[in-house]
């Protein structure tokens, strides 16, 4: 086989394995949307707690 259809053979492999591997994640679970969830809610509690020290700074 010449260097071409290796190149080729080889990409479509790849893309098979990276098809059927995606293919096999499971869905989130309960404990994985609370993770989620509180870490959302700790980003903005930091982030409101960063703007409030800016505005004491600023006074």
């Amino acid at each position: 086989m010449n260097t071409l259809g290796k190149t080729i053979t080889t990409f479509a492999l790849t893309g098979m394995l990276m098809a059927m591997l995606s293919g096999c994640s499971k869905p989130e679970g309960p404990a994985e949307k609370a993770g989620k969830a509180l870490d959302g809610a700790v980003d903005k509690t930091g982030q409101q707690i960063e703007k409030a020290g800016d505005q004491l700074q600023d006074k």
